[in-house]
């Protein structure tokens, strides 16, 4: 009856739980997280600007790149800030419109990664199986269209879950037990029915994982088929080396964020802090450094940018 009773949301703020109680570990930790963040802003805004400003990175593969890395630096400053709160502020509260309006982008630009590195997967697939044609395929007006496309998915994707919370009502428990307001532990807060939101999850998460990935790895199957009928060593060598760095991106991204939200019921939260960690905080980090650490061309023109100054 209590629940019937409670129609519209009473509660006007929360209180991010965080990581750690721990007082010991509240210190090390800040200086962990702002360290992650100072390098994933400077490593992103720095491949961005990079792909901008430097003709030789003009191509749909960097273009593509440049977007990801555009994702992941606002995708991390979505979280991080909070996370970093939670070590210095006693209680860490967000208010209500502040909560949605993160889930929100959240929400955004994490659905807009998984297609990101969808578009990246068909980039590969058309450079490698169809080398002749790819400056005809990927022309500059459908690399506009597959970056438009992604961030229209991962828009309504967004609104839909933020409408969807929006309907809820949260009338006494107001401390969300993470560091920032993610779907599964806003539901767990509300006193109404959580039917359509939980379906939601099953089916825009679901979707977007499962469309991305099947797609990534159909691409991946041709690719490899493609490769293995190339006769030198060299240059099989060369056509897997352009795909090592965005198989290795996937590969982290992916993972996490299947074991977040479709992991075994006999997982813990603390398990689950660790799987969001990890794609909200050091995947956004660890993207900028792994496609510059394994591109030739990027680190061959950071080279000649640090000689020359």
């Amino acid at each position: 009856m209590e629940m019937t009773r409670c129609n519209h949301s009473t509660v006007t703020k929360f209180v991010l739980e965080g990581l750690t109680h721990r007082p010991e570990l509240q210190l090390p930790l800040f200086f962990l997280f702002l360290g992650i963040y100072g390098v994933t802003v400077v490593g992103n805004l720095g491949m961005i600007l990079l792909i901008t400003f430097n003709s030789k990175l003009h191509s749909p593969m960097y273009f593509f790149l440049g977007n990801l890395s555009f994702l992941d630096l606002f995708y991390s400053s979505v979280v991080t800030p909070k996370l970093l709160g939670n070590f210095v502020l006693e209680k860490n509260v967000i208010s209500y419109p502040g909560c949605m309006t993160q889930l929100f982008f959240f929400c955004v630009f994490g659905i807009g990664e998984c297609f990101m590195l969808t578009a990246m997967a068909y980039d590969r697939y058309v450079a490698i199986c169809n080398p002749l044609l790819y400056s005809v395929t990927m022309s500059p007006k459908l690399c506009n269209m597959l970056v438009i496309g992604v961030y229209t998915i991962g828009t309504w994707g967004a609104l839909a879950h933020t409408v969807a919370m929006t309907k809820l009502s949260f009338c006494g428990n107001n401390v969300i037990h993470h560091y920032f307001c993610d779907i599964l532990p806003l539901l767990k807060l509300s006193c109404s029915s959580t039917h359509v939101n939980e379906l939601l999850v099953i089916y825009v998460a679901g979707f977007s994982v499962l469309s991305s990935s099947s797609t990534i790895i159909i691409s991946y199957v041709f690719i490899i088929a493609n490769i293995l009928r190339i006769s030198s060593a060299e240059n099989r060598s060369k056509a897997f080396g352009t795909c090592g760095s965005h198989l290795t991106a996937v590969g982290i991204f992916y993972g996490s964020v299947i074991f977040m939200y479709f992991k075994p019921s006999s997982s813990n939260m603390a398990q689950e802090q660790v799987a969001s960690v990890f794609y909200t905080t050091v995947v956004p980090m660890l993207n900028p450094l792994i496609y510059s650490l394994r591109n030739k061309d990027v680190k061959n023109i950071l080279r000649n940018t640090f000689r020359k100054r």
